[in-house]
This record gives structure tokens, C-alpha cells and sequence, in this order.
């Protein structure tokens, strides 16, 4: 993966709007990839509104049904 391809996310508003234009790209409604993932249609909504509480595997799990992958680097 190119460096091009990575984004900073600094809060879970953010995180949120990436897992939202991800959906969007492939067509999914929340309602679709909260079937695909085995997941509520709330946790969807959550998710994209970027609510604070939200299990982190779980924000993973759908993240990788996404085709996206958490990454953790120091800072330089």
C-alpha cells in the first residue's frame, strides 16, 4: 500500500466519515453491511456518527469487512 493511500485520524468523528465513504464507494447501505457484518443497524449509525463508546473490535471487524485496516505508527 502507497503512503498516498493512509489518512491521520486524530478523533472518532473522523474515523466515523471514513468507514461512511467507504460503504458509499461500494454501494452498501447501513442496513446492507450491518447484515454483512452481523451487527446492528445502530451500531452502523454509531459507527459513522462517531460515537466514543463503541467496542473497539468490533469497529475493526467492520473495518476489515470495509477492506480497511487500523494502522498505529509513532509519531515523527
Amino acid at each position: 500500500m502507497s503512503s498516498s493511500n493512509y489518512q491521520t485520524v486524530t478523533s472518532t468523528v473522523q474515523l466515523g466519515k471514513i468507514a461512511r465513504a467507504a460503504r458509499k464507494k461500494q454501494g452498501l447501505t447501513q442496513l446492507d453491511l450491518a447484515g454483512l457484518a452481523g451487527k446492528s443497524n445502530r451500531f452502523l449509525i454509531d459507527l459513522e456518527r462517531g460515537k466514543e463508546t463503541l467496542q473497539m473490535q468490533m469497529v475493526i471487524d467492520v473495518l476489515a469487512l470495509l477492506g480497511l485496516e487500523l494502522v498505529i505508527k509513532e509519531k515523527s
